[in-house]
């Protein structure tokens, strides 16, 4: 058991340490939430440069968060310096802890990589709606890791951006302007040319049909028991959907009102 005397020079040697050591304490810590704040008004500034330069919404949100984590590994290591342990041994420590991670992370940092090439050569932009990995969706984030979508019944999709990177894209709002592509089966005790006639006619009501590139109706094929007719409207890519279903019902009203017998047939997108 110690005695009294020997308790009050452990205290006085820890009041002195703590006295010597608390000037580094205090200026660490107030570093760091000087550094904190400071990160979040660089970030505010940076983002709102890069947004009045009329920089790619993808690209800013990318590299803004590029940006933050990098000054947030800088304060780190700022921190952990004012308090006086050895920034060299502690990034030696931090290269073998990341060689490590690295190894156990391989598919976080090909999406990594997957996220860098889709910024650099752009397949797609928020906004556009794209078809990959069996999804079709309109692309609201592209993050480091993942690529953020919302589908058309309101989900939302994580697809990886490594996979996205590395596979099949369709971008169906790149060039503007879409085709819908349907076919109509028809008698063959009907008047062919009349049935094309009437579907043409169809086409050519629809204000919201292009005129240019121009719509087309022709014959697909002669199966055994119909004839099937290609119906080929143009639109643009916000009217695609109405046009695709103002189309199939139009068309449909139009052969029956003229008497042509529509024969079943699976419609193709």
């Amino acid at each position: 058991m110690m005695s009294p005397e020997q308790i009050s020079i452990y205290v006085t040697k820890f009041i002195d340490v703590l006295v010597d050591y608390a000037p580094k304490l205090v200026s660490a810590f107030l570093i760091l939430f000087v550094g904190i704040y400071a990160i979040r008004l660089i970030n505010r500034i940076i983002t709102k440069v890069m947004v009045q330069r009329n920089l790619d919404p993808t690209l800013t949100k990318f590299l803004s968060d590029i940006l933050i984590w990098a000054l947030r590994i800088l304060l780190f290591v700022t921190f952990i310096s004012k308090l006086g342990i050895e920034t060299s041994s502690f990034v030696a420590i931090l290269g073998a802890m990341g060689l490590a991670v690295g190894l156990s992370l391989q598919g976080s940092l090909s999406n990594f990589a997957g996220g860098m090439l889709i910024i650099v050569f752009k397949p797609f932009k928020v906004g556009d709606t794209i078809e990959a990995q069996g999804v079709i969706a309109t692309v609201s984030e592209i993050q480091i890791f993942v690529t953020k979508m919302l589908t058309a019944n309101n989900q939302t999709v994580f697809v990886p951006n490594g996979a996205l990177s590395n596979g099949t894209i369709i971008n169906y709002s790149m060039q503007g302007e879409r085709r819908a592509d349907l076919t109509f089966a028809v008698s063959y005790d009907s008047d062919i040319k009349k049935a094309k006639e009437v579907l043409l006619d169809v086409l050519n009501k629809n204000p919201k049909v292009l005129k240019k590139p121009a719509p087309e109706v022709f014959v697909k094929n002669l199966t055994t028991s119909a004839v099937e007719f290609s119906v080929r409207p143009w639109a643009k890519n916000v009217n695609y959907g109405v046009v695709f279903s103002e189309t199939l019902e139009n068309c449909k009203t139009a052969l029956d009102e003229a008497g042509i017998s529509v024969q079943p047939y699976t419609l193709q997108k």
